[in-house]
């Protein structure tokens, strides 16, 4: 999608300096996907204390392949 966006000088500046991005373009992309992550992160912890395990549930197990 194409767009034109006004961004503030300075926190472009200290983007670019924070991260890996040659273009703004790659800047804005890394910071749109960045954001993104984090909401979805985010809403995985409103679910804490929302799930009920199974009694016998055993996730140590089940992280060895057995």
């Amino acid at each position: 999608m194409r767009t034109n966006i006004v961004l503030d000088d300075e926190l472009v500046k200290e983007a670019f300096k924070c991260s890996k991005a040659r273009t703004k373009r790659e800047l804005v992309q890394t910071a749109l996907e960045e954001f993104v992550r984090s909401r979805k992160r985010l809403n995985l912890l409103d679910l804490e204390g929302k799930i009920e395990f199974a009694e016998r549930y055993d996730h140590k197990r089940l992280r060895e392949g057995k």
